[in-house]
């Protein structure tokens, strides 16, 4: 039985049920509020949930049952005294040693050590020295992708939107970033030189961790240092712009990305829903599309939207769309189902 926690504009639903068919919904929580981002932690067992009020604004929530009660937990909040105002938690990810790590705007970082009852502001990331020249993205200043290294707790890589990648091998303590290879084709060619990196989504290859696959404001990419460096893949693609990425744990050459028109147009090419594979390092793509909408679906796919469980032979990809829908496949994306239809507009979708 396939889990799904499914963020949406009006509360977060959990979804049940195996690959082929439609899932049931098994419970609902917030109703009427956005849920941004929900995930289980694979240490405890909670799920956390990261919602955006707008009068209370940003909180995070735990439960043992995501049908249960729901506890708010303390610390997630910027220092006092401080003129920036916490705008958003964009996602939650269990590090290697138990820790959780939460990533939210204006370019902050959390940690919670006790499964997400409390947390703790990452300070050096914070107090970087280059945050005054940091520049927000379309989306705000946010931080969206957290990425640990298996095996090794203390290395760490992020994404920001607009500011890149950044880089940690001694547990958050010092930060550096990763941005060599990037090209920022939205910048006019005179702009100065910047920080003003919009990468969409990041991942590692956890069989070989050095490598990782980014969806950029603009491409593709592939580095094969550690996020050092980055190579651009995205030849083939028909388009170099979208948001999410997922990857097979089994295979460290696999990346899927669900590409949109461009910036301006942010829906599915030619009104076709695809998601596209590489099983070479993004040296090829193929469309994988048997079971999606293929004529006059214009459907617009966020960044946490797009996630896997499983590997190899048994992997299962879902994604969720703007207009409600949940898609799954349960063969690595050969063939597509609809496992959700008009949910509220969806924001993030995590598989267990």
């Amino acid at each position: 039985m396939t889990e799904l926690l499914v963020g949406t504009k009006k509360g977060l639903f959990t979804l049940a049920g195996e690959p082929g068919a439609p899932f049931d919904v098994t419970a609902r929580a917030f109703a009427g509020e956005p849920v941004e981002y929900a995930v289980r932690d694979p240490h405890s067992g909670r799920v956390l949930a990261a919602l955006t009020s707008p009068f209370y604004g940003p909180k995070v929530f735990y439960a043992d049952d995501p049908a249960g009660e729901w506890t708010q937990a303390e610390g997630v909040a910027l220092p006092e005294g401080d003129d920036a105002a916490l705008e958003r938690i964009w996602v939650i990810v269990a590090g290697e040693d138990g820790t959780l790590y939460a990533g939210g705007d204006p370019g902050v970082l959390f940690e919670s050590r006790d499964g997400g009852a409390t947390w703790a502001l990452n300070q050096a990331l914070w107090e970087h020295p280059t945050r005054p020249e940091w520049k927000p993205g379309g989306g705000g200043l946010c931080l969206h992708s957290i990425v640990p290294w298996p095996g090794d707790p203390d290395r760490l890589a992020l994404a920001m939107s607009a500011v890149g990648v950044w880089l940690t091998s001694d547990g958050g303590r010092t930060w550096s970033h990763g941005n060599e290879g990037l090209n920022a084709g939205y910048l006019p060619e005179d702009a100065p030189p910047s920080l003003t990196f919009c990468v969409h989504d990041l991942h590692r290859a956890p069989r070989r961790p050095e490598r990782m696959f980014m969806q950029f404001h603009g491409g593709v990419y592939r580095s094969d240092d550690a996020g050092a460096s980055w190579t651009a893949i995205g030849d083939g693609l028909p388009s170099d712009f979208g948001f999410p990425l997922a990857v097979d744990p089994a295979d460290p050459d696999s990346a899927y990305v669900i590409p949109l028109t461009a910036d301006v147009d942010r829906v599915t090419p030619d009104g076709r829903v695809r998601v596209f594979e590489t099983r070479d390092a993004g040296a090829t793509w193929t469309p994988r599309g048997d079971g999606l909408p293929s004529e006059h679906a214009y459907l617009t796919v966020l960044r946490q939207a797009f996630d896997r469980t499983g590997e190899g032979a048994s992997l299962e990809l879902y994604f969720g769309a703007t207009s409600g829908e949940v898609f799954g496949s349960g063969d690595a994306g050969g063939t597509w189902f609809t496992a959700a239809a008009h949910l509220p507009p969806v924001y993030s979708v995590r598989a267990g």
